[in-house]
């Protein structure tokens, strides 16, 4: 295989194993390359601003891990979402060439089938039945989510603070009079001024 270079990957097309989804559900498919910026614009703006009821997040392979982060993304900023979750195999065709064909004959392809795990996950504004395997009810509004929330509200606005660059430091800053009252003196009579340094 080390003069063969994967020069295509197609994917099995497959019907989303979910009955009774409306023709025009939008289905956001996830690839290993994706942004998960992109991805969640686009799918914000369909369930928001042009009032989808269903969404569908489906990847394969690597883009698995990717799938399930959009979909908690979306659980959390918008709240109040069933979800199904069907996990299951695709099948993957890669077609590798051969970069040192035989000379005077035609250049030889190799066709590869493989299996990978797939995730579809669904996620709906209206009620789902709750008897069907893969069924997660909406969380709760003040539980979980609101906790992730202010965690991701307070990080970011430390790494904010962060980013921000520093005053240059004052000399007025950096060196402090202390008086220190000597024990068994009388009052005043044995203070003495102190120079400290301190690092602000």
């Amino acid at each position: 295989m080390e003069n063969f270079r994967k020069v295509r990957t197609s994917e099995e097309e497959s019907p989303l194993p979910f009955p009774d989804l409306p023709p025009d559900v939008v289905e956001m498919k996830v690839k290993e390359g994706s942004k998960i910026r992109n991805l969640m614009n686009f799918a914000m703006a369909q369930m928001e601003l042009k009032g989808s009821r269903q969404i569908v997040f489906s990847g394969c392979g690597r883009a698995v891990t990717k799938t399930i982060t959009c979909v908690e993304i979306m659980k959390r900023k918008l709240g109040g979402l069933h979800q199904v979750t069907k996990v299951r195999y695709k099948t993957l065709l890669e077609v590798w060439e051969n970069q040192d064909p035989l000379p005077g004959g035609p250049a030889q392809n190799l066709t590869v089938h493989k299996n990978v795990p797939s995730i579809c996950i669904l996620l709906s504004r209206d009620p789902l039945d709750p008897n069907q395997t893969g069924y997660q009810p909406p969380e709760p509004q003040h539980g979980l989510g609101t906790q992730l929330s202010e965690a991701e509200d307070a990080s970011s606005s430390s790494a904010k603070g962060l980013k921000r660059p520093l005053p240059p430091p004052r000399e007025e800053l950096l060196t402090k009079k202390l008086q220190v009252q000597v024990p068994g003196s009388p009052r005043g009579s044995g203070t003495t001024d102190h120079q400290l340094t301190a690092a602000t």
